[in-house]
């Protein structure tokens, strides 16, 4: 069926079927539960033994030589899962050098959550699907921290260097690191396909929060879908407000990379909503090409060079964008499309958008409001104050608003509600459906709500 994008879109939800290769599976299967207790001095032992349905349950310590999972496959509805205490001391896995402290390689359906990884400054990786590997598919990473991976840039907190489909990693804690998340390759191998990657606050990075790298090809014997896919970044929190290179070095909070140019993966698209994108002293918020839909996003840059969205042509053009509902704050830029040659759409509608050149470049636009960095005081209740004070709300008492006609917006997932996951029952352009009158969820540095899309 071809749609506004092209061919149908194969939604992360479905992400769950297995493809091809030797772990092929039609129907979920749930195979009787067994829960393997270790500990620091037992628990490498029990690592190879692991079949699906597995649970290792890792007690409380300093676990020293890392985890390594390889050639390990779980089944849909019978993952394997390493886990942490969900309470008293944390499990902490401790970095050593020339060691990747979780190292994966060609495993399907594995889940590890509530564990500590804590770099101490090492020039490795906290978590790395490994570059040898040839695929690591539907993969959780759940209620990690991540911290100290800081020897350079390089040193990164989620790596993936192999084709990697359907992971999703959520509920996580990284900073103090040199890359949140580097999820592909430079050399644009290794493609990152229909993740989601949900509720994460990432902070204080020598580059990027986020990179999804661009793809100029994908392998046909790994298990990638052949369809289109969507890969889904929601309710996170990045923040760039310290620690982050400047000059040659710097670099945007998240930026997306392009698409194959040839099928599979060309009609793939990104969904990036309900974020929460805080400060970059040298570089944008948000820099993107390829298809994507951004909306219901809230975007503070209050740096000289403040730059919120940035959408350029980067190994390939921008194909398909849609910036709708999202509130914007920043010193110099805040949606800027640079780019000549054409696009299937470009299309900017609804936002609230302050700054100096609050929208710049070649695009469609409609009920947009847009003023100075200074006049966001007069529209917004307190977009000049530090996180936790600060406050995006309209004013009330503010100047009138166009009325977004209903129906006139892209009905994507969670599009029908705002940033607070209000229903849109009005046509108030911005993140924010209401002039918040129940406070919703606070503009804080800290791990954030994740608001069901429905």
């Amino acid at each position: 069926m071809m749609g506004r994008w092209g061919p149908a879109l194969r939604q992360p939800a479905l992400a769950g079927a297995t493809l091809g290769i030797v772990f092929a599976a039609v129907v979920p299967q749930v195979l009787p539960a067994r829960t393997i207790e270790a500990t620091p001095d037992n628990y490498q032992e029990q690592l190879s033994r692991l079949a699906a349905g597995d649970t290792l349950t890792l007690a409380a310590g300093e676990y020293r030589e890392g985890l390594q999972l390889h050639d390990l496959t779980g089944l849909e509805g019978s993952p394997i899962v390493v886990e942490g205490p969900y309470a008293g001391g944390p499990a902490v896995f401790v970095a050593q050098r020339r060691r990747n402290t979780v190292s994966l390689s060609n495993v399907n359906h594995i889940v590890i959550r509530n564990l500590v990884l804590e770099g101490r400054g090492h020039g490795v990786d906290a978590v790395k699907l490994e570059g040898d590997a040839r695929y690591g598919h539907q993969v959780t990473l759940e209620g990690l921290t991540i911290r100290g991976y800081d020897a350079s840039r390089q040193n990164v907190g989620i790596s993936t260097k192999a084709p990697a489909y359907g992971w999703r990693i959520r509920r996580n804690r990284i900073s103090r690191v040199g890359t949140g998340l580097y999820l592909g390759d430079s050399d644009g191998t290794a493609p990152f396909v229909a993740g989601v990657i949900e509720g994460n606050f990432v902070s204080d990075t020598i580059g990027y929060n986020l990179q999804v790298k661009h793809q100029d090809g994908r392998p046909g014997d790994v298990g990638l879908p052949e369809g289109p896919s969507v890969t889904v970044v929601r309710d996170n929190v990045f923040s760039k407000a310290s620690g982050g290179d400047t000059g040659r070095g710097a670099r945007p909070n998240v930026l997306f990379g392009h698409w194959p140019p040839e099928e599979p993966g060309t009609y793939d698209r990104y969904l990036f909503y309900r974020n929460f994108l805080y400060e970059n002293p040298t570089e944008a918020l948000l820099q993107a090409t390829g298809r994507l839909a951004v909306y219901n996003n809230v975007m503070v840059n209050t740096s000289e060079e403040g730059i919120a969205m940035r959408f350029v042509p980067h190994t390939d053009q921008v194909r398909y964008l849609e910036v709708f509902h999202n509130t914007v704050v920043t010193r110099d830029v805040g949606i800027a499309v640079w780019q000549d040659e054409p696009s299937d759409r470009r299309w900017v509608g609804a936002n609230l958008v302050f700054g100096a050149r609050p929208l710049e470049g070649r695009f469609d636009r409609s009920w947009n409001v847009t003023g100075s960095f200074r006049m966001a005081e007069r529209w917004l209740r307190a977009p000049f104050r530090p996180p936790g004070e600060l406050d995006l709300y309209p004013r009330a008492s503010g100047p009138e608003m166009p009325d977004v006609p209903d129906g006139a917006l892209v009905p994507y997932p969670g599009a029908e509600r705002d940033f607070d996951g209000v229903p849109r029952e009005t046509g108030m352009p911005g993140a924010y459906a209401t002039f918040g009158e129940d406070q919703g969820r606070p503009l804080e540095l800290t791990l954030p709500l994740v608001v069901p899309d429905g």
